[in-house]
């Protein structure tokens, strides 16, 4: 069965394949009713809902992998870009928005994940969410998990491969680390294996940007060991408290704290109307029991005072729905994909050394004088086995560094602000940022030709993103598509030489 809406020259040749083999596919057209509904029911960036935001020519949800095949090969035998939609949350709106004529292959009906546990792996397809993954393993094993994010709604086509990084990193590394296989489909509508596609393409879509070279179908994972029970503890202290002082001393420390505690700050104003403050979140995962956390703790970071009644001891599956501050809720709702919608802007930086006293007071009052819309601080330590994988294992090089996230639900001026500021601070020649955290005020990609292009890739957010991997990656982009038809505002440009 195929349902269209209208038809055109894309579309005659897709009902022309989709009936000769009696398959099916959704192909949802501008003019269709449902379309705007269909458009927004996976995009969490509000910034792009509005009326005047391009918007594609179709909307193709295939449902087995051979539709991925011929929608790339429709594609570009009329002329229109190619953007693939998992979870729907990339940060600048590239899976859902494109200023020429473009379809989009939505992957909501691929979300199949299978569990070998003897094996310890797991076959997941792109369309998943970490959620459903999260959920999925816990349903067939209590003592194995994956290390990929926080937020269970993002699709792990797009997370993966950025990197993926989350609460597990500093035991297991990112998500991407921890990637066996894939399946992808090509520009000429191959679909390809990691035997197939060669071991260049297969290091380049672990954390290189997937999208930037085909259409992820789907990853083989490796499972990870966890216990069976692990604490999990949030401890707020604000400026009056002593949160700066404190804040500082972690820096020093939460990068050298056994690979077992993961410890994280989110900052934040609180009281924006009143008494206005900062308030720093120590929001954290420990392999083990409360019994074993509290003399660790009492060791690495006693200046915190954690006591047994902030803890709380939890299976690592229920932890996943603490992080997402789903605590108390049936697991099932991992499977939930749908998501708040907010108008953000996501900025990323990797800080080298500890940020003084003195700095740490500037941030505050750049941070509270700012509207009622201040932005999120959210800083994730290294260390552990973070420090163990060279920079050049897979495109994602940021490893003995610490990241810090900023995100603003509505006003960008303060974290624009914020961000320019904190350019002192951080990783320097070049300064870094993280591909999942995409910000197109790095710099885009413009019509520039040949090794111009590359130079002005590199020179604005490649090395930026890539660092010394982003050379080898253009070399892989020139070998699987040199006609660049997988291009986006920040796509991996084709290089052929140096």
């Amino acid at each position: 069965m195929t349902v269209l809406s209208s038809a055109s020259s894309f579309s005659s040749s897709l009902i022309t394949f989709f009936l000769l083999f009696s398959s099916i596919i959704t192909l949802t057209t501008s003019t269709s009713p449902t379309f705007i509904k269909f458009l927004n029911f996976s995009l969490q960036n509000l910034i792009y809902s509005s009326p005047s935001t391009p918007k594609p020519n179709f909307i193709i949800t295939p449902t087995h992998a051979s539709h991925i095949q011929d929608v790339v090969r429709c594609s570009k035998a009329n002329g229109f870009q190619v953007r693939v939609r998992s979870g729907g949350h990339d940060y600048e709106g590239v899976s859902y928005v494109s200023d020429t004529p473009f379809v989009i292959v939505d992957l909501i009906h691929f979300r199949k994940v299978s569990v070998d546990v003897k094996d310890e792996t797991s076959w997941v397809e792109a369309g998943a969410t970490i959620g459903e993954v999260y959920y999925h393993i816990s349903k067939h094993s209590d003592r194995h998990g994956f290390p990929a994010g926080v937020c269970p709604t993002v699709g792990v086509g797009g997370h993966i491969s950025g990197g993926g990084m989350g609460f597990l990193m500093r035991k297991y590394g990112v998500a991407a680390d921890n990637v066996l296989d894939a399946e992808i489909v090509d520009v000429n509508g191959k679909l390809l294996n990691r035997k197939s596609m060669g071991e260049d393409l297969f290091w380049a879509v672990r954390g290189g940007g997937g999208a930037n070279f085909g259409v992820i179908v789907s990853w083989k994972i490796r499972l990870v060991r966890v216990l069976k029970v692990v604490t999990v503890f949030n401890v707020p202290i604000r400026l009056e408290e002593g949160a700066t002082t404190l804040f500082f001393k972690w820096q020093n420390e939460a990068h050298r704290f056994h690979e077992d505690l993961f410890m994280r700050t989110i900052i934040q104003v609180k009281n924006p109307n009143a008494n206005k403050t900062i308030e720093v979140l120590f929001n954290s995962i420990f392999f083990g029991t409360v019994e074993k956390l509290l003399p660790l703790m009492e060791k690495s970071f006693p200046e915190l005072g954690l006591e047994r009644i902030n803890c709380m001891e939890m299976s690592w599956v229920n932890s996943t729905l603490h992080n997402a501050q789903l605590y108390g809720e049936p697991i099932e709702i991992l499977l939930n994909r749908d998501h708040p919608k907010t108008y953000f802007k996501g900025k990323s930086d990797f800080v080298k050394k500890a940020i003084s006293i003195a700095d740490l007071d500037k941030i505050w009052k750049i941070m509270l004088d700012g509207d009622d819309k201040s932005p999120v601080l959210i800083n994730d330590p290294f260390g552990g086995r973070m420090n163990e994988i060279a920079e050049n294992e897979i495109p994602f090089p940021h490893r003995s560094d610490w990241k810090d996230g900023k995100k603003s639900p509505e006003y960008i001026d303060t974290i624009r602000r914020l961000h320019k500021y904190m350019g002192r601070h951080v990783s320097k020649s070049p300064r870094g940022a993280f591909l999942n955290y995409k910000d197109f005020d790095l710099g885009v990609n413009t019509d520039i030709n040949g090794i111009g292009r590359y130079l002005k890739a590199r020179n604005s957010w490649g090395a930026i993103y890539f660092k010394n991997n982003f050379e080898r990656l253009a070399m892989v982009k020139n070998k699987v598509d040199p006609e660049n038809f997988f291009w986006n505002q920040q796509s991996i440009p084709p290089l052929s030489s140096v």
